[in-house]
């Protein structure tokens, strides 16, 4: 039997369904749900984003020297944005960047985009107290010469690193000095917990009433309820079924076991798949999708806690971006930004004038449903260590442990270097599509959608509910602590297969930063009124 929820809800509450639960869908739920919609979010695996890999914040993209330095300063808000709504996730340590020797470029030709981030976070904070979250602005980027790191690397390691200057003295001692240029720099750009990030969402959206979450759940199919004009390119929609199928019920895959849901606004955040939803809405768009792979390796030699290790190089090349990202317990995720390490040869498709949707080669899909095979992971996290250990020497005995974090993410358009996108709007057939190529900029796009939503006559913009977003007071910052984070995070960590100390964090942005805040944020007062979203 088919079952509709139309029957069970109100006719006044308006519904939003939410097409995949990653890092867009699951925090413009978050968004809508505090606004008191009905939000309905279908996830097709066992938990709330698990996706591409992530590892960084990009609080100033200084990863990318190609991208220009709007796009730069657009990552940089966008991620003290999300910060403040996902605070626990975040491990509080500097990022060093490096310019090896063989590459064209020098550390100075980064300087002056490092100078105009500085002040627009000056501004940031002037703007509001509170988005210090990664310091003090002259604190941002410091720079550390030859002479500097040979004296440092003289010291004696400290395990727990308090200052730029002992964060620095494990690179000094582990770094290949001869293989890069000077100054080396040292930026402010944090770690990002993907499984502190789930653990985050879950928690958040378990604290709405108006939230309603089906993970292990598959959409059949997307159609218009009713719809005018619909041979006409400018139709009209104002309402959608989604047919849906739970886990439970997928054994016997026929009509009897799909259930049904009307909404009055429909958006599509399946990251990778978007275009599979977007044929079945009838919407054509030009898209790219790419498969990338991380890998997670354990080095017991580090003799305490390092910072992340960037060492660029052009995207692609044998010799592309090299990334070591520090975890407790010794673990490292790492990314080599070659066609041998996180990039592949064919994993770079476009769509096509048949379908919104890029065709991964099936190999990939298997990866992404199903897990790596054993053999070519093993292969590919080796040649990483490798890759890493030209300019990390003895990160050679660092050892696989058989993970990765891997998935497909999604480019909007055709320009393979985009690095900033948020949300498409289409107003006549209510329909939205998230497509976040950060996910720092998932918020972003929630608050356009609301704009969206608001000017539909869906939800009243002037609310509350919808002042404190922008006041970041976010209800299960309240009712949650790190400790709740830390027990979600590690058992979503076993249950996909990483060691449970990948789920922590040396440093927790609560313990460092926040406590440094502004009072009224942490005023009883304040307190009282967050309970209100």
């Amino acid at each position: 039997m088919t079952h509709s929820f139309v029957k069970n809800q109100t006719q006044t509450a308006k519904r939003v369904g939410i097409l995949g639960g990653g890092t867009a869908g699951a925090t413009i739920a978050i968004r809508l749900a505090a606004l008191g919609l009905e939000t309905y979010v279908f996830e097709k695996n066992k938990s709330l984003i698990d996706g591409p890999p992530m590892c960084h914040l990009h609080a100033g993209g200084n990863l990318y020297r190609e991208i220009s330095d709007e796009d730069c300063v657009a990552l940089l808000k966008q991620c003290i944005d999300i910060l403040r709504l996902y605070p626990y996730t975040i491990d509080v340590r500097p990022t060093v960047f490096a310019v090896p020797t063989r590459d064209e470029g020098t550390p100075e030709d980064l300087l002056p985009r490092l100078d105009i981030l500085t002040d627009a976070y000056r501004e940031l904070i002037s703007q509001d107290a509170n988005n210090k979250v990664l310091g003090e602005p002259e604190n941002y980027y410091q720079l550390y010469n030859h002479e500097q790191l040979i004296e440092l690397s003289e010291r004696e390691q400290v395990a727990i690193p308090s200052t730029v200057d002992e964060w620095m003295i494990p690179v000094a001692k582990y770094l290949d000095l001869n293989k890069v240029k000077f100054p080396l720099i040292v930026v402010q750009e944090y770690g990002w917990n993907i499984f502190r990030l789930a653990a985050s969402a879950q928690l958040a959206l378990e604290g709405y009433e108006h939230a309603h979450v089906f993970t292990n759940t598959q959409v059949k199919q997307v159609m218009p309820v009713d719809c005018e004009n619909c041979s006409n390119a400018d139709h009209h929609v104002t309402k959608w079924r989604i047919d849906y199928q739970q886990a439970s019920n997928q054994q016997a895959d026929n009509a009897e076991n799909v259930e049904s849901i009307e909404v009055d606004y429909l958006i599509n955040a399946c990251g990778f798949r978007t275009g599979v939803i977007d044929d079945m809405v009838g919407v054509k768009v030009t898209r790219m999708v790419e498969f990338k792979s991380s890998y997670i390796t354990h080095w017991n030699d580090t003799g305490g806690q390092i910072p992340e290790i960037i060492v660029y190089g052009d995207r692609g090349t044998p010799e592309g971006m090299a990334q070591l990202t520090p975890y407790p317990g010794g673990y490292f995720q790492i990314h080599g930004m070659s066609k041998f390490i996180t990039l592949f040869d064919d994993g770079l498709v476009a769509s096509s004038e048949d379908s919104a949707q890029p065709k991964l080669p099936p190999q990939y899909v298997h990866y992404i449903e199903d897990g790596w095979d054993k053999t070519p992971l093993q292969a590919r996290s080796q040649q990483a260590i490798e890759y890493v250990a030209e300019f990390v020497p003895t990160f050679h005995s660092a050892r696989t442990v058989g993970n990765a974090l891997y998935g497909g993410q999604q480019i909007p358009g055709e320009d393979d270097t985009l690095r900033v996108a948020d949300v498409s709007l289409y107003s006549n057939i209510r329909y939205a599509r998230a497509e976040n190529v950060k996910a720092s900029s998932t918020l972003i796009a929630a608050d356009q959608i609301v704009n969206e939503l608001t000017d539909l006559g869906l939800i009243d913009n002037d609310t509350q509910a919808n002042r404190n977003r922008y006041a970041h007071e976010w209800s299960y910052l309240v009712s949650n602590d790190r400790l709740a984070i830390d027990e979600v995070a590690r058992k979503l960590a076993e249950e996909r297969g990483f060691p449970e100390a990948m789920a922590n964090v040396n440093h927790s942005i609560r313990e460092t930063t926040l406590e440094h805040l502004s009072s009224d944020e942490t005023a009883p007062a304040n307190k009282a009124a967050v309970n209100h979203i």
